[in-house]
This record gives structure tokens, C-alpha cells and sequence, in this order.
């Protein structure tokens, strides 16, 4: 069997307030077109289908426009998990209908095993794979609360939790598959920060977890397991060098911290439990290009852009000392000329006020969230050994924010 690993479409994303649904589109496209001519047969979304849990209406369009075209192609099965960036009940509430229709929907985890453990089926009615369909686990699904518990205890129980949640699916699915005569490959989804995981500066992925040491070691992960397709990072990777654990990474980069880098997918072959996997690259839809220097070294690199016939969008980190206004009217007269198009301009030597910080300008969209309450403490005189049990409880009520589905009833 052939399947294809992908995750963190983020549809419906947008940069510096540039909307993205035509790169959405294409991507999809493009992917629709690519598993009819490898002729994939299993499809696999390890989460963040979405960007947010209300996803509009041209988002949802593409997603279930997207669904429908494979549903005629040679992808027999689809397995889509929820990320943490989805709406678990926006995600479930069409799962019956799509069912029918081979589609495997998992929003959130469940009490029961079973309820994320698939038996997936040839054309001939046989058994071909065992699908673990782990979604984004949440704190509050597999974490008990103890008074007066330290950020080490929370982060313990949290690891112990996802690890004994694994646990409890794959002795399930070893189960389903030792019934259904046992040579079936079982493939695992799962959305989650693996220890060792790289990130890149400004590809918007989020801490999904209170703290930064909530990281799961590849060891967490049952042995029982021939494929495990992760999602929230946005690099592609291997996790502790195995070559079974792998993260696709998102097939747009997500900010310009991934200008130039290479997008992917996974395609894999099953053989009974032999599972092999290469990464596939993923065309890319929209260029992005991060300019630093005066207007000089800018204006060179842009002219050489316009040149080549470039579409990019652009950061540009103004290191000169020309006045806001005059840097604008400049800039403006630069693109007057050729397809490139400025989403956003720092211009360094214009103090910003609002923030009290000297020589440096800042955006709002610059800063963490973390850092923006870390100025407010300083703002107030704050008590900076309360600093980190308040940024605890920060943490805390972000991660709820984050968490809580708007959709529930």
C-alpha cells in the first residue's frame, strides 16, 4: 500500500494581513494531483488542517472541495486528526457523512481506545493497515490537577500521560491487528513537540503546552509501531534520528523565517510491516524574501528581484537612518516597477514610543505573547521573583484561550 504524510496546512493563514487562499488552493491542487499520479491509496493529516477554529467560509470551501476530488481517485482511505490549532467538534461534526465516504475524522482523543484505532480495508476486502489516529492531545484530556503541584510535577504528569495514552491505542490496534492475522503495518498520527525538534525563528508555531520542557522523547513512542506521522512542526525531520518518526512539516512556510526553504511530503510504500519512506518536495506557490541593509543594499537586491521577473513578497529590515516618512516614499517609488510586493518594513533607527524602547522600533506582531506580558510586569514593578510563578499562570490561561472550542456545546 502507498500512502502520503502531510500536516500543518494551516488553511486559512494569512501574513502580516495578507491573505493566502490562492497558495491554499494550489497547494491542494497540486496534492489532489500528485496522489493520482503516484497513485497513493492512503492519505494521512497529522493536524492543523485549519488556523483557526473558526475557519471561514473560503476555508472550509477548499477543504471540503479538496475531499470531494478524492474521493473519485485512487485514495481509497483519508485519516485526518485534529492539530491544536482545530476545532475538534468543527472537524467531527461531518464525520458520519464522510465516513461513507472513506474518510477518517478524529477531532479528540477519546476515553476508549478503540475510538482512535482503524482497521483499513483493500478493494478485495482485505486487511491492509492499522491506522493509531492520535489527534492533538490536550492537557486537560490527559492530565489530573494536584494541589501545590511544581511546574516540574505538571510537565512529568503530562509526558507520563501522552506516553501512557500511546500506550493504551497501540496495545488496541496490536490487538486489531493480531485478529486481522497480524502482517499489517501500523501507522500512528500525532501532533506534538518531539524532543530534539528544530523550529525556525518566526514559523508561527505555537508552544502547545505550559512551559518549555513539555517535550516527548522518541522512547514514549511504543516499538509496535512502523510508521509514526507527526504535525506541528513546520520542518521537516526525523525524530531522534529514526527513520520510522518523521514529521512532514507544512507545506507553506508560515512565515518568513522559512523563506527559501524546502517544502515536503512523505510518500510511503507498505510491505506487510516493512514501511519505507522518502520525502517528496512541495512546489513552491509564493516566494518570500527577507531584505536587511540601508536603502542602497536594499534597493540593489530589490532591482536584482525585478529583474529575474520575481512575484515575492517582502520583509524588509531598514538598518539606514532615513525618517519613516521618507523610507515609505522611497520604498513605494522602488516597486512602481515589476510584481514584488512589501508586507511589512522595521525601520531601526525610529524609537518606539508606545513601548519606551529607545533607538529600536517594535510591532506589536514582533513580539511574543510572552514578552508583551513580560513589559507589562515592568511596566507595573512587578516583583521579579513572582516573575515566574506569574508567567506560570500566564501560560495557563493562554493555553485555555488557545484550547477552548468555540464550536462545543
Amino acid at each position: 500500500m502507498k500512502f502520503l504524510h502531510t500536516s500543518d496546512w494551516h488553511i486559512g493563514a494569512d501574513l502580516y494581513g495578507r491573505k493566502r487562499y490562492d497558495e491554499f488552493e494550489r497547494f491542494l491542487d497540486w496534492l489532489a494531483g500528485f496522489i493520482e499520479e503516484e497513485q497513493v491509496e492512503l492519505l494521512l493529516v497529522a493536524g492543523d488542517i485549519f488556523h483557526t477554529t473558526t475557519p471561514g467560509n473560503r476555508a472550509q470551501a477548499l477543504y471540503f472541495s479538496f475531499l470531494h476530488r478524492l474521493s473519485s481517485s485512487s485514495c481509497r482511505h483519508v485519516v485526518l486528526t485534529a492539530g491544536n490549532h482545530d476545532s475538534p467538534t468543527f472537524l467531527d461534526a461531518p464525520r458520519e457523512l464522510l465516513r461513507h465516504l472513506q474518510i477518517h475524522v478524529v477531532g479528540e482523543s477519546s476515553p476508549d481506545p478503540s475510538d482512535e484505532v482503524l482497521l483499513l480495508e483493500g478493494p478485495d476486502g482485505r486487511p491492509e493497515a492499522v491506522i493509531g489516529a492520535v489527534p492533538y492531545l490536550r492537557d486537560r484530556d490527559i492530565r489530573t490537577v494536584s494541589a501545590g503541584e511544581s511546574p516540574g510535577d505538571k510537565t512529568q504528569k503530562l509526558l507520563d500521560g501522552i506516553a501512557r495514552h500511546y500506550r493504551e491505542v497501540c496495545r488496541h490496534a496490536h490487538e486489531v491487528r493480531h485478529a486481522a492475522g497480524g502482517n499489517l503495518p501500523m501507522l500512528v498520527t500525532g501532533h506534538l513537540f518531539a524532543a530534539g525538534g528544530t523550529t525556525v525563528e518566526g514559523d508561527g508555531v505555537r508552544e502547545i503546552y505550559v512551559g518549555s520542557l513539555a517535550r516527548v522523547d522518541a522512547g514514549a513512542f511504543p516499538q509496535e509501531i512502523d510508521y509514526l506521522a507527526l504535525g506541528h512542526l513546520h520542518c521537516a525531520q526525523r525524530v531522534g534520528g529514526h527513520e520510522h518518526m518523521r514529521y512532514s512539516g507544512s507545506p507553506l512556510p508560515m512565515g518568513f523565517g522559512e523563506a527559501g526553504r524546502a517544502k515536503s511530503v512523505i510518500v510511503g510504500t507498505t510491505e506487510g510491516r516493512t514501511v519505507t519512506v522518502r520525502e517528496h518536495p512541495v512546489p513552491c506557490f509564493q516566494s518570500l524574501e527577507r531584505i536587511t541593509g540601508d536603502l542602497q543594499e536594499i534597493t540593489s537586491v530589490v532591482r536584482a528581484l525585478q529583474a529575474s521577473g520575481s512575484t515575492a513578497w517582502l520583509d524588509i529590515d531598514y538598518t539606514g537612518t532615513l525618517p519613516a516618512l521618507s523610507l515609505r516614499h522611497e520604498l513605494d517609488a522602488l516597486m512602481e516597477t515589476g510584481e514584488l510586493e512589501i508586507l511589512r518594513i522595521r525601520n531601526r533607527h525610529v524609537a518606539d514610543l508606545a513601548l519606551g524602547r529607545m533607538g529600536q522600533e517594535e510591532e506589536l506582531v514582533d513580539l511574543g505573547e510572552e514578552e508583551v506580558f513580560r513589559r507589562c510586569l515592568e511596566k507595573r514593578e512587578a516583583n521579579e521573583e513572582e516573575y515566574p510563578h506569574l508567567l506560570e499562570m500566564y501560560r495557563e490561561i493562554l493555553r485555555d484561550m488557545h484550547e477552548d472550542d468555540s464550536r462545543a456545546e
